[in-house]
């Protein structure tokens, strides 16, 4: 199965809309496709009338944003109902604040020298209220000032870098709690990128797991070659399923096309088996 369950559109910090995402997850071979767009559910109409007039198998998800030990994690939710309110709910209250930070972004990198920051990444944003370090990122490639999106999280955005400024997101448990109440599965997107230690890590997946994480992206445009092994080790350690993801956001030659990933490795439980 070549499954594509972690990608992003116009609704949170893509740049194609959900049909245009899903046309794209077709060319690629994609048969069971998720959009998976930040803290929002608004192109899952789309999403799934368009995948489903493709021939593609269609799951609802969404990415949304936790704050754990005062970094920033991403929980991916599988199979959700888009129409549960308490989900709903939930990511309104984690969307709260997002403008607010972004306004504190520009005036950070207003202080370094680049001015109209703010003004810059708003030129990317279909909903403001959606703004995220990512339409800061393309702001930065597009003046000059990074050459691709991710020398812009390297130099100025990523975490503890000159232009980040910190935002308390949703609780795990919140998090896992809104995604179960919606009849989904839990997944950990790109475990490769958090600067955790491997104490930190035990801890976080053993908090996951106790609240009813079960999964980790293994192979995800996130992760490097070599990261695809190395959390294949730790599913295996941990007993967790395995998703697979491009990640998408836009086309471009530091992008991962949907569906052009190498397969989960073979002895990995995948976490779409009970769904198809």
């Amino acid at each position: 199965m070549n499954a594509d369950l972690h990608c992003h559109s116009t609704i949170s910090d893509g740049q194609l809309a959900p049909a245009a995402v899903a046309q794209l997850a077709k060319q690629g071979g994609v048969g069971l496709w998720a959009l998976t767009d930040h803290d929002e559910l608004g192109g899952q109409r789309e999403a799934r009338a368009t995948a489903e007039a493709l021939g593609m198998r269609y799951v609802s998800g969404v990415e949304i944003s936790v704050t754990w030990a005062s970094r920033t994690v991403h929980i991916v939710g599988l199979n959700v109902d888009p129409d549960c309110a308490a989900l709903a709910d939930g990511l309104a209250r984690t969307r709260n604040g997002r403008a607010a930070r972004a306004e504190a972004i520009g005036e950070r990198l207003e202080e370094l020298g680049i001015p109209d920051a703010y003004t810059g990444a708003l030129e990317y944003v279909s909903n403001p209220d959606l703004i995220s370090r990512t339409h800061f990122a393309r702001f930065l490639v597009e003046s000059g000032r990074a050459k691709d999106t991710q020398d812009a999280f390297s130099r100025w955005l990523g975490d503890g870098k000159a232009g980040y400024i910190s935002h308390r997101w949703a609780k795990l448990a919140d998090a896992i709690s809104w995604i179960k109440t919606a009849g989904g599965e839990a997944i950990v997107a790109h475990p490769g990128r958090y600067a955790y230690t491997q104490l930190e890590f035990d801890t976080f997946f053993g908090e996951f797991i106790d609240l009813g994480g079960k999964a980790i992206e293994v192979v995800t445009g996130s992760h490097t070659p070599d990261q695809y092994g190395e959390y294949a080790a730790v599913a295996r350690r941990f007993g967790f399923e395995a998703s697979r993801g491009s990640d998408f956001h836009a086309p471009g030659p530091d992008s991962i096309a949907p569906g052009t990933l190498p397969p989960l490795p073979s002895d990995l439980k995948p976490v779409w088996e009970r769904w198809l």
